[in-house]
């Protein structure tokens, strides 16, 4: 299998995920992250998790070590290019448009560049970039090792081959690449805005338990419920993207961010990450 090589900037949640999807896929693999906490964590969460694929059979020892060795860490961008440049931090334009920049600076006109933002312009970033021929967006799903879905967003600005490459590498992956144009929310969180918003509402009005709530909907066939979907995401993430899409839309009531959310944002309880959301998770 050749070799190629992807840069992965941001060791949250999603860059160690498709840190680790990329590497047990064939890919060299450099994980950028200015945290030393956060490139340790990752690299924590990683090996954990391909132990126990190990232990339950799915890969053998031989490739869990293989997998590892493909993924450095870096605390300052490589050195060396790759074919492929991939974002994963905080969902903030500028501080995205920034990162790429500085990537576009170091490394020229030679990767394609791929921001995994959930909700935000790509558009908009791509006007403030040096190549914005060669800038995608390529927004997972978590846990991004093994949800088969990623939305492929481009501009009218984004090159036909390079949206072959995009398209190359999400196959190479093992995803399901749908092309979307660059729109508030793509279609999987312009969708499912009111799967999540009129749970909320619900709850806030104390029309029933967010517990209930949650059981009813997974009683209808749904995998996981609002609440611990929305716990699974991130409270905060969840949340930016709600008030990403309510701005875009012009204030439309019907995309009104959940002030019951808003205050779980504020507390700290953001979910699975943090070790409560409305749920607690004593083992996270």
């Amino acid at each position: 299998m050749d070799e190629k090589r992807i840069i992965i900037c941001g060791a949250g949640t999603m860059g160690t995920g498709i840190a680790r999807l990329a590497a047990g896929s064939g890919f060299s693999v450099s994980l950028f992250d200015q945290a030393e906490p956060a490139l340790t964590g990752a690299m924590h969460r990683i090996a954990v998790s391909l132990k126990r694929g190990e232990e339950k059979g799915r890969i053998t020892p031989q490739e869990r070590e293989l997998v590892l060795s493909r993924i450095t860490r870096h605390q300052s961008l490589p050195r060396e290019g790759a074919e492929f440049c991939l974002e994963a931090i905080l969902e903030d334009a500028g501080a995205k448009a920034r990162l790429f920049r500085q990537l576009m600076e170091k490394y020229g006109p030679g990767p394609v560049y791929l921001t995994n933002t959930s909700s935000l312009s790509i558009t908009q970033m791509a006007g403030m970039l040096p190549y914005p021929e060669r800038f995608a967006g390529m927004h997972f799903f978590n846990p991004a090792p093994l949800m088969p879905l990623v939305e492929v967003v481009r501009t009218d600005r984004l090159g036909s081959r390079e949206l072959d490459q995009v398209l190359w590498l999400a196959s190479r992956l093992g995803k399901t690449a749908v092309v979307v144009q660059d729109t508030p929310g793509f279609i999987v969180n312009r969708v499912a805005r009111p799967y999540y918003l009129e749970a909320f509402r619900l709850a806030g009005e104390a029309v029933a338990d967010f517990r209930d709530i949650d059981r009813l909907m997974e009683a209808t066939g749904f995998r996981m419920g609002p609440f611990a979907l929305t716990d699974l995401i991130g409270q905060d993430i969840n949340y930016a993207v709600s008030e990403s899409i309510y701005e875009a839309f012009g204030k439309a009531r019907r995309f009104l961010p959940s002030t019951l959310q808003e205050q779980m944002v504020r507390s700290g309880r953001l979910g699975k990450k943090t070790g409560s959301g409305f749920y607690d998770y004593p083992d996270a």
